[in-house]
């Protein structure tokens, strides 16, 4: 009888899927940097989640939402914004790609040129701040209706923008680690996974907060 339960519990524990947490093993088969960034990327995307539900919600049940942005320069600024970011997370993927085939030098490169599109993107965004703050644009009023539309357009834009700005420091810290050779092929695909989250949100904010709120006529 014993012989037979020791058998049995043998082959339960060889069939086992989850005898790979025996140790020495990664048990979500990724690494540990990985697993932070993505916990990190779900938590933030909650954050976002909750401002844009939150946004749409005012804007809905506002009967006087301004409708400030005119084609030209806004929209057309808006999108270049738009291309340049997407422009950026190709450059991103090229890094990725670099540091697997173990090429520092490309990797630095890449990293370079994405961290120029970030820059370029705060840089044309920081203008349209200062354009319509000289309209009037204030968290709690402006001259055209809906005094909340600051406060959603400021607290949406400015923490997408300061995301960015992040992103740009944090990839200039690991071009430097690796131009030093301190970094893995991981390191730059976990940097890569927020550059890309930072990407995707400003694809949500775009068509909402700029689109939405083109002038007609």
């Amino acid at each position: 009888m014993a012989s037979h339960e020791a058998t049995s519990a043998h082959l339960h524990e060889a069939t086992l899927p989850g005898s790979a947490w025996g140790g020495g093993v990664r048990p979500f088969a990724t690494g540990s940097k990985k697993l932070g960034m993505w916990l990190f990327i779900i938590s933030d995307a909650i954050t976002f989640s909750a401002l844009l539900m939150a946004y749409s919600y005012v804007r809905v049940a506002s009967v006087a939402w301004p409708t400030p942005f005119q084609f030209y320069p806004a929209i057309i600024k808006a999108t270049v914004m738009t291309f340049i970011l997407l422009t950026s997370s190709v450059t991103m993927v090229m890094a990725v790609r670099a540091a697997k085939v173990g090429s520092r030098a490309s990797v630095v490169k890449w990293l370079l040129a994405t961290m120029a599109g970030g820059l370029a993107f705060v840089a044309i965004h920081a203008t349209e701040w200062v354009g319509l703050i000289e309209e009037g644009v204030r968290l709690f009023k402006n001259p055209w209706g809906e005094p909340l539309f600051g406060a959603a357009f400021f607290t949406l834009t400015g923490l997408h923008m300061t995301h960015v700005f992040v992103g740009v420091c944090y990839l200039g810290v690991v071009a430097a680690l690796v131009k030093m050779g301190k970094l893995t092929s991981e390191d730059i695909e976990v940097s890569g996974l927020y550059w890309h989250f930072v990407d995707l949100v400003w694809m949500f904010i775009f068509p909402l907060v700029y689109i939405l709120n083109v002038k007609m006529g």
